[in-house]
């Protein structure tokens, strides 16, 4: 007879599903932590940037110019551009902050964030970009920035959000990238509108780009009327609600299941 105490597994499945209340912690704490902040810039680019490069400080300076002008800066809490523009807004007496990320290398959180919430699920933390932000502003990056840069088109182009704008800082960095935008996914192969990349500003001047953020907020600039259908059907977490999708009917019985 075993005398020890009975040690109980949970089943895949009930793993599973706690899961779930992981996950709602960081939607419950991000929304509590957020509610009251009002409009507010999200900023991307490199973990990879240094101190004292033109990024950086172009970066750096963009966050406190926001902060002067009591807009809130967010960005993933990490080093290089984040690092820089939660800096400025530190700098600029501002609110900065910093939606960190555990990774397995490990994140190192940058010493500059008034607000600072910790995510283990990327796709909680993206939510939280987009809920409070009232703009994107996106320096050179990685694979990280560019995933940034193109859910913010994607969800405007959808009409899942309401429209903001998407600024985009060095035209060195960018330009290539729109050019084969514009060349083979516009022209080439028809696979977005021939007016999608109107969403975009693209510039080399951080008072420029804090302008357009600015006339965005003050409702001095609007964003084309064509993304702003169904805008009154705000799904509570930064989205739109939208149209179900019908049953599918087979219209032969005998044709195969897909």
């Amino acid at each position: 007879m075993n005398d020890s105490p009975s040690t109980h597994h949970p089943s895949p499945a009930a793993q599973e599903s706690w899961r779930v209340f992981k996950i709602m912690s960081e939607f419950v704490e991000g929304f509590e932590t957020l509610q009251h902040l009002g409009p507010a810039v999200s900023v991307f680019g490199s973990a990879r940037t240094g101190p004292g490069t033109p990024t950086y400080e172009s970066a750096r300076a963009i966050g406190k110019i926001f902060a002067e002008r009591r807009l809130p800066v967010i960005t993933g809490g990490g080093p290089g551009v984040m690092e820089a523009a939660n800096r400025g807004a530190c700098e600029g007496k501002g609110v900065s902050v910093g939606l960190n990320i555990a990774l397995p290398h490990e994140q190192d959180p940058n010493p500059y964030q008034t607000l600072k919430l910790d995510f283990n699920y990327f796709f909680c933390r993206k939510v939280m970009f987009v809920k409070y932000a009232s703009a994107f502003v996106i320096f050179p990056g990685g694979f990280g920035t560019l995933d940034e840069f193109f859910e913010s088109l994607t969800l405007i182009q959808t009409l899942k959000i309401d429209p903001f704008p998407v600024v985009c800082v060095d035209t060195k960095f960018w330009s290539g990238l729109f050019d084969w935008v514009g060349s083979t996914m516009r022209d080439g192969y028809h696979t977005i509108g021939p007016d999608d990349l109107d969403l975009v500003h693209l510039t080399d001047d951080i008072v420029e780009a804090a302008d357009i953020v600015d006339d965005y907020v003050q409702g001095r600039k609007s964003v084309p009327d064509r993304y702003m259908v169904g805008h009154e059907t705000d799904s509570g977490e930064g989205t739109r609600e939208g149209v179900k999708s019908r049953r599918f009917t087979r219209l032969d019985p005998n044709e195969p299941g897909i």
